[in-house]
């Protein structure tokens, strides 16, 4: 969108004879999804659990946005949408393995659905749901294939034709402040996802997202290296801000390096996110925990679950939420969507009288950044794609209070914005580090530690190292990044998956330390190593020299 577009509170539109039309926008609105998962990728297993996630992802929310956005362009809808993609999501998303089986999972879902409509073929009520889930899944299939199963294509091209502002994360995920004690584990963090980034979209990233919005003082100046024009930080991080914001999380700030900051607004993400008061609660709404792969008996969902039958979510679901009980009744879609439609409605409603007021005590258009897990939209809330696509056009067509825009956009209206220093903080819970340092996960840390030691040792050591020496060493930093992921330490703390959290920082420590020893032994095990480089295949481009360099 040109900058232009983009004008001061209180200019007036012109018409072609250049007379005064109408008051412009009083401020602007960020939508911003922030896309992550895990690297989690198991050619050793020919149907993995954990992998469903990917799946499910890929189905329930990725296709659907893909399928919103080109809603947008194909009716001329002006948009601007923020997506944050984390380099582990992107690799997962460009995975020809995973790709294959991600379009097995599609069609089982569109056999199993079949079965379905024929299954409830006398019950009325369950019917018509089951045969929305053919639609969706035919759907999903065809534009899956359309983009030869690269969802990446789909972004970077959303991206190119203006609408759309993708911005990176950190390589893995990696939870920064508790990484800090070593700088250069931070630095490689940041540096592999630029650079992950740039092989994408074959462009530089103009923001990043910091992994849980994990910030501490001196960070700005690592992204300053790479040339990070802006990121996002926790409503506290930026009010105790030194000096206090004068325009609180309504408006950008520099940091002293010059990189800006954007502040979480509260009022719109208590909206989405509130599990008592947010629009994902409505009980017309459908009932995410009522899944058929526990619903029906075994035999028959057998061959639709993961290798040893264990039970899981197939994401076809016949039930709305009905109420705070375990008492459920059938999902009824037309009542869902217009649940979203008025949602949407109230949610912009809101955002119109909160930029009306923040308008009139600021003296410059104030902006509101509302920040959300790409996940809630689709996987969680069902009905989450319909109630941006909503929110959107009503945006657009329904009102002239604000407009959309991305933090870039605000950034050219605005230049010139103050400085302060940005607080310690995350949006984790109670704001700080305690979800990923915790009596459940501590352990960890001294051993993440030791290996970004060990490796800043080898990268100093070996700078020139070639052949087989090399590639050990590359695929010693790529073992050291998959074990700093947060997501390790967040499923510890929350206790979902923990005995595959454990295993994972297991495995790849005590890989990364065998490579070490054998690196600096100079007894490289060829067979071994071709192993490893075929399973934990992430990042293949990587230079185990980031480790080396200071700058």
């Amino acid at each position: 969108m040109p900058k232009s577009a983009f004008r001061n509170s209180g200019e007036k539109d012109e018409d072609r004879r250049g007379r005064k039309t109408r008051e412009v926008e009083k401020g602007y609105l960020a939508l911003v999804l922030h896309a992550h998962l895990p690297f989690i990728r198991h050619p050793e297993y020919e149907d993995c659990l954990e992998e469903q996630w990917f799946y499910e992802a890929v189905v329930e929310t990725y296709i659907p946005l893909i399928q919103v956005l080109e809603g947008w362009v194909r009716d001329g809808v002006p948009f601007r949408l923020t997506l944050s993609l984390s380099p582990t999501l992107a690799a997962m998303f460009l995975d020809p393995l995973l790709q294959s089986r991600a379009l097995r999972r599609i069609h089982r879902l569109i056999e199993l659905s079949e079965r379905e409509i024929e299954r409830t073929r006398g019950q009325p009520e369950f019917r018509g749901v089951a045969e929305m889930y053919r639609e969706r899944f035919g759907k999903a299939l065809d534009l899956y294939l359309r983009y030869d199963k690269n969802l990446i294509q789909a972004f970077r091209a959303f991206q190119e034709t203006g609408g759309l502002e993708c911005i990176t994360s950190a390589a893995t995920h990696g939870f920064l402040p508790l990484l800090s004690v070593n700088k250069a584990a931070v630095r490689a963090q940041v540096r592999v996802g630029v650079e992950e980034y740039r092989k994408d979209f074959g462009r530089n990233p103009v923001g990043i997202w910091l992994p849980e919005c994990g910030y501490f003082p001196g960070l700005d100046e690592l992204l300053l290296e790479f040339e990070i024009r802006y990121f996002f930080i926790e409503t506290h991080g930026l009010l105790l801000a030194e000096p206090r914001p004068r325009y609180g999380v309504y408006a950008a700030v520099y940091t002293p390096a010059g990189v800006a900051a954007f502040g979480r607004d509260p009022e719109s993400s208590k909206a989405v996110w509130s599990s008592i008061e947010g629009y994902p609660g409505d009980f017309d709404y459908r009932e995410f925990y009522r899944d058929i792969g526990y619903d029906l008996d075994y035999e028959t969902m057998k061959p639709y679950l993961p290798a040893g039958g264990v039970r899981t979510h197939t994401g076809i679901k016949y039930y709305r939420i009905t109420g705070k009980t375990d008492h459920k009744e059938p999902y009824v879609r037309a009542w869902a969507v217009e649940r979203a439609a008025t949602h949407a409605g109230n949610f912009l409603f809101n955002r119109e009288k909160q930029i009306e007021h923040l308008s009139s005590i600021m003296d410059c258009s104030p902006l509101v950044v509302a920040p959300y897990d790409a996940e809630l939209f689709g996987h969680w809330w069902f009905e989450g794609p319909e109630w941006i696509d909503f929110l959107v056009r009503k945006v657009a067509y329904d009102q002239r209070t604000f407009r959309l825009a991305t933090p870039s956009d605000y950034l050219d209206l605005y230049p010139v914005n103050q400085v302060c220093s940005p607080a310690a903080s995350s949006w984790g819970y109670k704001g700080y580090n305690e979800v990923w340092l915790n009596g459940n996960n501590d352990w960890i840390y001294p051993h993440l530690h030791h290996a970004a030691n060990r490796m800043v040792g080898l990268a100093k050591r070996f700078p020139r190292a070639r052949g087989l020496q090399r590639r050990a060493l590359n695929q010693a930093a790529r073992e050291l990044l998959l074990v700093q992921a947060s997501d390790w330490a967040f499923i510890m703390k929350t206790g979902t998956t923990v005995d595959y959290a454990t295993q994972r920082t297991r495995s790849h420590l005590t890989r990364f330390l065998r490579l070490a020893e054998q690196i600096q032994e100079g007894r490289i095990e060829s067979t071994w190593l071709s192993r490893l480089e075929s399973q934990d295949c992430i990042f293949p481009e990587i230079d185990y020299r980031i480790y080396g360099s200071s700058s």
